[in-house]
Order: C-alpha cells, then sequence, then structure tokens
C-alpha cells in the first residue's frame, strides 16, 4: 500500500533542523486508490469494498545534511 514519508534533515554545524515536505512512495497494487496500477475504470462502491482507501502508517526518518 501507499505511504508518506517524513524526512528531517538534521544540519550538523548548527545542529538546526528542517522537516522536508512529505513525499509519497506509491506501492505497485492494483488494490490501493493510491497506486498508479489501480484500474481507471474501478470506482465506488466496488472500489470501497474491494481496495484500500488509506495510507500505511508514514515512515520517519532522520538524516543529516551539510550547507552547501
Amino acid at each position: 500500500m501507499c505511504r508518506w514519508r517524513h524526512v528531517r534533515c538534521i544540519y550538523l554545524r548548527c545542529n538546526h533542523a528542517e522537516n522536508l515536505p512529505p513525499q509519497e512512495i506509491k506501492c505497485q497494487s492494483t488494490h490501493c486508490k493510491f497506486s498508479p496500477n489501480h484500474p481507471a475504470d474501478c470506482a465506488p462502491p466496488l472500489c470501497t469494498r474491494t481496495c484500500n482507501q488509506y495510507h500505511l502508517f508514514p515512515e520517519h526518518y532522520s538524516m543529516p545534511c551539510s550547507l552547501s
């Protein structure tokens, strides 16, 4: 299933942190409403019964960054 990825960039020299914009990570499932492989002709009410209508829990990462 598709999910959101949240990355926090930590600058080591000044110890400043910045949240980067969330990224949507797409899955390859045909049964996920947000997937690029979800059939275009899949529509309610069938879609709401057979396909996932929500994202998985988001991924959270902190990573060191350097000033350029």
